[in-house]
């Protein structure tokens, strides 16, 4: 049988430098040389046969796109000309090299394979013929053409994962029916509450296990998180299609939360933008403005769990700098307000604690940070209540994972959390890609941005249709 272990799409990603040209705003990035490598369905075939049978070999090191670098030049191009200029590319590990050609291999098993010096090198040096293999250390550095040989036996690895991360069909269906975008850079998906984005203890599944599971749609890498959105939250959430899309877009949104500051108040101007809508109790006193309070964790519950809260200059308490921009967009009900919320940084339960701790207006269904509030909760009566139910009770029974988006609204007794991603800007990665790899010297100031925006779950709507329309009471 073909070993599916070879069959990759590599690209890679050595760090290197930016620098600015002197007396101006102009920028020279140097994300690549980039070419292509590619491993065939067949064995590699040594001269020796002797080799071939104890060594399967894996394809040949090559330059790409430094993924981590055109992030950076990427957010900071507002307003300035930038352009991408080759350059020398830096060392990457034979580490770094063997698990981008075998992502199924655990990295555990990999690096046990390098401390037992059983990992091999064969060098790129084509004068001297076939060279005998050399041992070769995690931490080396790998030179354009070298070609690293792993024992034969880590093909029969068994791929356990595909085994836990088996999908029905049906739940194949559900996941896909999420997928808002896709290009070959990136995979965009409405979150549904409820969902946990990343696996844990005691999380039976998780969305970046079932999206490699379901969205990889032919790529040999599995796509992989770039953010992250709290449990109880829904919306927009990305994820990067290949290893250099991935540490593009990890650049990006560090540098986002790296750069913010009090100063940055026209986020329209932004590289990266997100918006989020939430249903709050309460209302705020002025119609708009910005939150800038730092933020610090500490333990509760005997080190059992932990919270985010603000911190004053008196604690003596790590923290973090937090930045949430907010806005009033609707406050027709009595008792409620919807908001728009723009983090200016990206901390852990950022815009949760600035409305409940800072605004005063605890998100609905916030039982963490609002608890107070919610203590002697009442459900909105509306006339309309029972017709949506039992809708929703049908459309319950057909979605997987025990996912409930429809109860949960104010109309009813147990709130579920009214925070969604709904909106979010940002470059087009995979146009920025194929333009670096296609031009010597490319201008990315001009480059266009994805608009993505994603429609809020049944019991959000139901709330806003609620507050939108009156109620009975």
């Amino acid at each position: 049988m073909p070993n599916h272990l070879l069959l990759r799409r590599i690209l890679l990603r050595p760090p290197l430098s930016s620098s600015a040209e002197s007396g101006g705003d102009r920028l020279f990035i140097s994300p690549f040389h980039y070419s292509r490598s590619y491993a065939t369905a067949q064995p590699f075939h040594e001269d020796k046969q002797k080799r071939g049978k104890k060594w399967f070999t894996l394809p040949p090191f090559t330059d790409s796109v430094n993924g981590a670098a055109l992030g950076r030049e990427l957010s900071r191009s507002v307003g300035r000309d930038v352009y991408a200029k080759p350059t020398a590319a830096a060392a990457t590990t034979a580490l770094k090299w063997v698990t981008r050609c075998c992502p199924e291999i655990p990295r555990s098993l990999v690096q046990k394979l390098f401390r037992l010096r059983q990992v091999r090198r064969e060098a790129s040096d084509m004068d001297q013929g076939v060279q005998a293999l050399k041992r070769v250390g995690a931490k080396d550095s790998m030179n354009l053409g070298d070609r690293i040989c792993l024992p034969i036996s880590v093909k029969q690895f068994p791929d356990d994962k595909q085994e836990e991360g088996h999908c029905s069909e049906e739940e194949v269906k559900f996941i896909c029916s999420l997928v808002l975008y896709k290009d070959p850079a990136i995979v965009v998906i409405n979150k549904p509450p409820g969902l946990p984005v990343q696996g844990g203890i005691g999380i039976k599944r998780s969305l970046d296990e079932l999206a490699a599971t379901c969205l990889s749609y032919g790529f040999s890498e599995p796509p992989r998180l770039v953010h992250r959105l709290d449990r109880d939250c829904s919306g927009i959430l990305v994820m990067g299609r290949t290893q250099t899309s991935t540490t593009v877009l990890h650049s990006l949104f560090r540098e986002k939360t790296f750069g913010a500051s009090d100063d940055v108040i026209d986020h329209a101007k932004a590289i990266l933008q997100r918006r989020y809508w939430a249903l709050v109790i309460g209302s705020p006193r002025q119609q708009e403005g910005l939150i800038s309070v730092p933020l610090g964790k500490v333990v509760v519950d005997n080190g059992k769990s932990d919270r985010i809260t603000i911190v004053s200059k008196a604690q003596c308490l790590p923290s973090q700098h937090a930045l949430t921009k907010y806005k009033v967009i609707g406050s027709s009900c009595p008792g409620f307000t919807w908001l728009e919320l723009i983090p200016l940084t990206g901390r852990k339960h950022q815009l949760r604690v600035h409305c409940a701790e800072v605004l005063g207006t605890p998100i609905v269904g916030d039982y963490k940070y609002g608890w107070r509030t919610h203590k002697d909760w009442k459900p909105v009566a509306w006339s309309k209540i029972e017709s949506h139910s039992s809708e929703g009770h049908s459309k319950r029974k057909n979605i997987p994972f025990d996912l409930n988006m429809d109860s949960g609204s104010i109309a009813e007794k147990n709130l579920r959390l009214h925070l969604h991603s709904k909106q979010m800007v940002l470059p087009n990665v995979s146009l920025a890609l194929q333009n670096v790899k296609l031009h010597a010297e490319c201008d990315l100031s001009g480059l266009e941005g994805l608009e993505l925006v994603a429609p809020m779950p049944s019991y959000m709507q139901k709330s806003w249709d609620i507050t939108n329309s009156g109620f009975d009471g």
